[in-house]
This record gives C-alpha cells, structure tokens and sequence, in this order.
C-alpha cells in the first residue's frame, strides 16, 4: 500500500454531507452512527459527527489533490452555486500551485489544487 493521509472532517449530518459530497463525485464506502468514510478514485475522505458545530466558525480544512482540476471545479462551481455556498474558481499562485476553494456545508474549507 502506498503511503496515504485521510482527512477526517466534521459533520452536522451525515446525510446532508454524502449528499454533497456525492455531487462532487464521492461515494460512500462505510457509515455508521460514529463515522463515515467517502471515496472518490484514490481520494478518502473520512467524517465525524460534530452536531453542533457552527459553520461560520469552523476552522477545519483539507486540500484536494487531483489530475484534472478544470473538470472538479465545473462540478464544484455547480454544486456550490445549487447549495448557495462559496465557491473560488481556479487560480495559479506564485509558487505554481493551481489552486480553488469551495466551503462545504459545515464551513469547511476544501482546497482543490491541480497534481
């Protein structure tokens, strides 16, 4: 096995979560009521309930690493615009990284950036 990270990332409601997430492709390979585990290709991404987290106040994040960053943010850009969430397109950085934001229902920010 290749050596991997996986975000662990809050959730209000894991319903609400897999659905978003699942517009942006993912889908579920393990819930239960104390965790939930996405998939996309090789990207995992893993949730655990927080109830009573304020979106506006959290400060949890990931980034996103993947082949074709145009493609995800044409389907990030629509889910975001559908669910009235942030959404920041495609832009290269000084130091080369092409990089765009999307804030998912919990506030937390997911960092999409081009391998």
């Amino acid at each position: 096995m290749t050596d991997h990270a996986t975000p662990n990332l809050p959730s209000r409601d894991f319903e609400v979560s897999s659905l978003f997430y699942g517009a942006l492709g993912f889908a579920e390979s393990w819930r239960d009521g104390d965790w939930m585990i996405l998939e996309r290709g090789a990207l995992k991404l893993e949730f655990f309930p927080h109830p009573h987290l304020d979106p506006l106040k959290s400060w949890f994040s990931c980034c996103l690493r993947v082949d074709d960053l145009d493609a995800m943010c044409r389907i990030a850009s629509d889910v975001a615009a559908r669910e009235g969430l942030r959404y920041a397109p495609p832009r290269d950085e000084a130091s080369g990284i092409r990089i765009a934001h999307l804030i998912d229902p919990d506030g937390t920010l997911i960092r999409l950036i081009q391998n």
